[in-house]
């Protein structure tokens, strides 16, 4: 899969709002999907928040494997000006309590008894309109079971002590990482539309193969795992009846099944990732950046 480019105009947009007005913003929610916690953080907060304290929310923990879960809380906690927490929307009385935990982390805007500015953010489709009416108590967010429902930065006030700011949910230009731009689009973060559908289910397929095969034989009544993630599907076409005329699997249809029932978590709770695997990507990637300096420093030496 060649890198995603994903940019619609309205988080081009977005993204110029947020650098302007992050001047008067005390504290940073960033909303994650705790299925794939490292692919879901948008690396744009980053480079707009000048160091303010950030509020990491893994949603959606309901869906996501609790050991994985603890795995990256640990991992974000251990960074600096982070706080993060696992949660899910039925999980009211700790929503309740952001307010003041963001009081916390900006305790001396909380000591004048001003309410604590907070800009809440995220990429598509990871629960952040759900988050607000919740916070709010009222439906005021439009929610969508799509990327991209929110397309204009709106500001609320919480009666709690907290004015809070909406925006987009702003993907980065280009999804460099390949397996992110896969377990995004399995999850529904990037619509259907940007990856050709039967590859992503094959992605699915394969990570569940290598990750949890034991759910896909519960959940399809497989007698034996299916060598190869094609092969998958074509069981998965079978058990289901998406067979075209003449027995062949309509592979997909079968796509279709495997992806709706993955994001529903109805293959059981799952992470797409692990802290092991992206410290691994990262070591990889600084050696990379540092043997292309060296490179280039010959180059240029040589050329002198």
């Amino acid at each position: 899969m060649s890198r995603i480019n994903w940019f619609p105009g309205h988080m081009h947009k977005a993204r110029k709002e947020i650098a302007q007005v992050m001047d008067e913003i005390d504290v940073v929610i960033e909303v994650l999907d705790a299925r794939l916690p490292m692919s879901s953080e948008n690396p744009l907060v980053d480079q707009l928040r000048r160091n303010k304290p950030v509020l990491k929310l893994l949603n959606k923990q309901d869906l996501a494997d609790s050991e994985r879960t603890q795995a990256w809380l640990d991992h974000f906690n251990a960074r600096e000006s982070i706080t993060a927490i696992a949660l899910d929307m039925q999980q009211k009385a700790l929503i309740k309590r952001i307010p003041d935990i963001c009081k916390q982390m900006v305790p001396a805007r909380a000591r004048q008894d001003r309410p604590v500015r907070a800009m809440i953010m995220g990429i598509p489709n990871v629960g952040k309109s759900t988050l607000i009416n919740a916070l709010l108590g009222r439906k005021i967010a439009k929610v969508g079971n799509e990327p991209a429902v929110t397309k204009a930065q709106k500001r609320y006030s919480v009666h709690n002590g907290m004015a809070l700011s909406d925006t987009p949910g702003i993907l980065w230009p280009k999804i460099e990482d390949e397996d992110s731009g896969y377990r995004l689009a399995a999850s529904g973060a990037i619509k259907d539309t940007a990856i050709e559908h039967e590859l992503v289910a094959a992605y699915a397929a394969g990570f569940m193969l290598q990750d949890y095969p034991q759910r896909l034989v519960e959940r399809y009544r497989l007698k034996a795992l299916p060598e190869g993630r094609e092969a998958l599907l074509d069981e998965i076409g079978r058990k289901r009846g998406c067979l075209r005329p003449g027995g062949v699997v309509d592979r997909h249809k079968a796509s279709e099944i495997l992806l709706t029932e993955l994001r529903a978590g109805k293959l059981g709770p799952i992470t797409f990732e692990t802290v092991e695997e992206w410290e691994q990507k990262r070591i990889e990637a600084e050696q990379a950046a540092a043997e292309a300096a060296a490179l280039a420093a010959v180059e240029a030496g040589e050329s002198n």
